[in-house]
């Protein structure tokens, strides 16, 4: 818990300050984080403050002072001393299709890690781990701190929400950046996500930064920004950080949609999985073994991942996270029985999408079946909305296939009639090409950034 400072400063100066761009110490950032978790403060000076931040923006040590401070200002999660280096964690920028995180967790704790994964909910069109894991039947994702404690040491893994009582400076925070048009802005974002995780107590992260039509980053050198941010706070907090630079132009996999991409990711932890999320799941977890020291290298490290989807540890671990979180052994045994049709939730119609010429697909856009899941119900538009588990979007192809007019390439999975509009959106998100070429099999994972990378091009560029 963040210690009180002893005396308060005065909000309206530490605002004045800030709009006047001078710097904010260590000092002055506790004391304005500490005011925002007290009842004495207003949205209004919190809003001003935040806007203040958002149009002169913080320095690298402002945002890891406002990071520090926001990590403490609740509780922290402990765990054994034979743990301290076994514990980590994976976060995503966003992205459409993105269900790596659910067979990634089980594989990495079959592996020997401890992943305290804490996710969030989708808003808009690229969806959330969260409402993914509540489309399963009995699925209870709050648990308490020392909830968390027991299944990672019984378990070794967990997907759960935050707390009440982990970053509660971040929850206040964040609801008002929302309603203040303050929400996109670098250093408030990586404070955002780095508190978090530092509140988990982790030893290595690796974070999937999204570029492309379906991610927030539409361009590579903002995405590269934002992770050399994410690299240098991330180490500064203690944490081994990795970023890994990933196209998201077409969706991940061949599912968008909650109980979809549950389903996909169940056929990954059985070694079914499609080509693109076996490989990033491979890569992603091969990291984290090596910046543990669980792999000698990536490549040992990829291999000991997919061994676990093949051999069904990791499929086991995911049975078992979810009956810990409340779901009956029998379901979740279930899933993997070619029982997961029945008890996942489904859509009352299908709709078959035709190809409309003959050619190799070019394209397919991330966004345009984002957007299409979004408006069938799999998303919300603002927090807390209800959503519709059983709709989305369901690819029969991929990028690279050939495939003969008026052969399906995709299914609409939805309650109602599908608007012309809707239908539109999956005409604007396939094209195509005469021949096969090498941008059609480029690998998902196309760089990875390290705090030792990043020192190295600092060195080259002085030179």
């Amino acid at each position: 818990m963040l210690k009180k400072p002893t005396h308060i400063l005065s909000l309206p100066d530490l605002i004045a300050k800030k709009r006047d761009s001078l710097e904010l110490s260590k000092d002055e950032m506790e004391s304005f984080v500490t005011s925002v978790c007290s009842a004495d403060t207003s949205s209004a000076q919190t809003g001003a403050m935040l806007m203040a931040m958002y149009l002169r923006g913080l320095s690298v040590a402002e945002t890891e002072c406002l990071t520090r401070a926001m990590m403490y200002s609740g509780e922290v999660l402990e765990w054994p001393d034979q743990w301290k280096h076994l514990v980590v964690d994976k976060h995503s920028c966003g992205g459409v299709g993105d269900k790596i995180s659910l067979p990634l967790a089980p594989a990495l704790a079959a592996c020997g890690l401890k992943v305290p994964m804490i996710s969030g909910r989708g808003l808009g069109y690229t969806g959330g781990t969260l409402d993914k894991l509540e489309s399963i039947p009995g699925m209870r994702i709050m648990l308490t701190k020392q909830e968390i404690q027991k299944q990672l040491d019984q378990v070794g893994c967990c997907i759960v929400g935050q707390t009440p009582s982990l970053v509660p400076a971040d929850k206040i925070l964040y609801s008002i950046r929302d309603t203040t048009g303050t929400v996109n802005n670098t250093s408030l974002i990586t404070a955002s996500i780095m508190s978090k995780k530092a509140a988990e107590n982790i030893s290595a992260l690796v974070m999937e930064i999204t570029v492309g039509s379906g991610s927030p980053f539409k361009q590579e050198l903002e995405a590269r920004s934002f992770a050399n941010m994410l690299i240098r706070l991330g180490t500064a907090m203690g944490i081994t950080t990795t970023g890994m630079m990933f196209h998201m132009d077409a969706p991940v996999g061949f599912m968008i949609g909650n109980s979809l991409e549950v389903l996909e990711s169940v056929q990954c932890l059985q070694g079914k999985g499609p080509q693109d999320l076996t490989d990033c799941v491979a890569e992603m977890g091969g990291q984290l073994l090596a910046d543990t020291g669980l792999a000698g290298s990536l490549a040992e490290g990829q291999n000991i991942i997919k061994r676990s989807l093949q051999d069904g540890s990791a499929a086991r671990k995911f049975i078992e996270m979810l009956v810990w979180q409340g779901v009956s052994r029998e379901i979740a045994e279930g899933l993997f029985n070619n029982d997961s049709v029945d008890i996942l939730p489904k859509s009352k119609l299908v709709t078959d999408v035709l190809a409309p010429c003959t050619g190799y697909i070019d394209g397919i856009d991330a966004l345009c079946c984002g957007k299409l899941a979004h408006r069938l119900g799999a998303g919300r538009n603002v927090p807390g909305q209800d959503i519709n588990y059983g709709v989305g979007v369901e690819l029969t192809q991929c990028v690279g296939n050939f495939v003969n007019k008026g052969d399906v390439w995709a299914r609409i999975h939805h309650d109602s009639p599908l608007l012309p509009d809707e239908e539109d959106l999956m005409t604007e998100a396939i094209t195509f090409a005469s021949a096969q070429t090498p941008e059609h099999f480029k690998k998902r994972i196309f760089d990875t950034i390290t705090m030792k990378s990043l020192e190295e091009e600092m060195v080259f560029l002085s030179q």
